[in-house]
């Protein structure tokens, strides 16, 4: 999660200044509201992950169901409210989202691959007898 937070936050800034000097302050305010809704939809998956992690599996999975379809809900009432709003750029909002998207979700997977995880072999289901 620590990776997916740099890079979101990198974009941000990134994405802000270009937002801002190419289309003046709509298009940092788009920048800034495409940060937050790309980064933030990623970003509340691996909370959810996180958070389910101990839980049995059928729990955990029934957990990350309902979150997500909880954020597609939200997500959708958000950029319905904005749709008819004029003070930010829509352009900038699509770029930055995406590339949030894009940014966060490459860099949780560089974190799961780049996880050090045990690797324990199983013990034989029958014993074997050196005597024979």
């Amino acid at each position: 999660m620590k990776w997916g937070v740099i890079g979101l936050v990198a974009l941000t800034v990134v994405g802000s200044l270009l937002g801002w000097l190419i289309g003046g302050k709509p298009g940092l305010y788009g920048a800034l509201l495409g940060a937050a809704v790309g980064g933030g939809f990623i970003l509340f998956t691996a909370l959810g992950v996180l958070l389910t992690s101990k839980l049995p599996a059928l729990t955990a999975g029934a957990v990350l169901l309902g979150t997500w379809l909880l954020k597609m809900i939200l997500a959708i009432v958000v950029l319905a409210v904005l749709k008819p709003l004029d003070f930010y750029d829509k352009t900038a909002l699509v770029l930055v989202m995406v590339m949030a998207l894009v940014i966060v979700l490459g860099a949780e997977t560089y974190g799961v691959l780049a996880t050090k995880t045990p690797y324990v072999d199983p013990t034989p289901s029958t014993p074997v007898n050196d005597d024979e």
